[in-house]
């Protein structure tokens, strides 16, 4: 297989570029790439503007970054504010800013911090969550483990351990003035323990329902525990 050397390719200030196969893109300042991305390291420390798609070993957006197109990534660390039109495909991924996808989200281990959207679906092995967050499919996982202090929205809920909590900290002085509750219509898992959720519908086997829910109907095919101050229309034992 023939090999060729990459060049970087680097933007200071203020600057444009068309795509291709680089080593490192870094873009500092205000910058444009016009095409797609194939790279080992994307940085973007400034305001960045990508008119494709990435492809890379490893990316980081601590700034202010655009993609009009998807990212495909083994690690992706978004700590400022990044958009992307389409999806995200990341193995390991950590967002601690602010994020708005178009598309889905697809990643091994997956860890939410800051305020995040993402009009699709949601699917990682792990999702760990300390966010604010509005997922408008199914946010999916072997475990997802969400602890919530604003609110939260997620069409449904599914994987094999569920874990929702209220964040315990001196946010809870103000919960008349912070919405702290996770609404969302459909949970279903083996084991499921909630708090501060409202659902149409919890499906599992052993199932925990925390202070402060409401839910339409709970469906359960082992134990079932309830808190004295949460409120569940209807029980099925299946």
């Amino acid at each position: 297989m023939e090999t060729k050397k990459r060049g970087d390719l680097i933007i200071n200030g203020f600057g444009s570029s068309n795509g291709g196969q680089f080593n490192q893109v870094i873009v500092n300042g205000k910058g444009t790439v016009n095409s797609d991305i194939d790279c080992e390291k994307f940085e973007c420390s400034g305001t960045g503007t990508v008119n494709g798609n990435i492809v890379s070993q490893s990316a980081k957006i601590s700034g202010n970054g655009k993609v009009n197109g998807s990212i495909e990534s083994q690690y992706l660390s978004i700590d400022g504010s990044a958009k992307v039109a389409n999806n995200l495909i990341v193995k390991k991924l950590n967002i601690a800013g602010k994020a708005y996808v178009g598309g889905k989200i697809k990643s091994d281990e997956l860890k939410l911090r800051g305020k995040i959207t993402v009009e699709e679906d949601c699917e990682a092995e792990v999702i760990k969550a300390e966010s604010q967050f509005t997922i408008g499919g199914l946010l999916n996982a072997d475990l997802v483990d969400i602890t919530i202090f604003a609110n939260c929205k997620a069409k449904e809920i599914g994987g094999q351990t569920i874990l929702i909590k209220q964040k315990s900290s001196l946010l809870r002085l103000f919960k008349g003035f912070i919405p702290t509750q996770l609404e969302t219509e459909l949970i279903e898992g083996d084991k499921i323990e909630i708090e501060n959720t409202k659902a149409g519908m919890v499906r599992g086997n052993h199932v925990s329902i925390g202070p402060n829910c409401i839910i339409d109907v709970v469906e359960h095919s082992g134990e079932l525990l309830m808190a004295e101050n949460t409120v569940v229309r209807e029980i099925r034992k299946v």
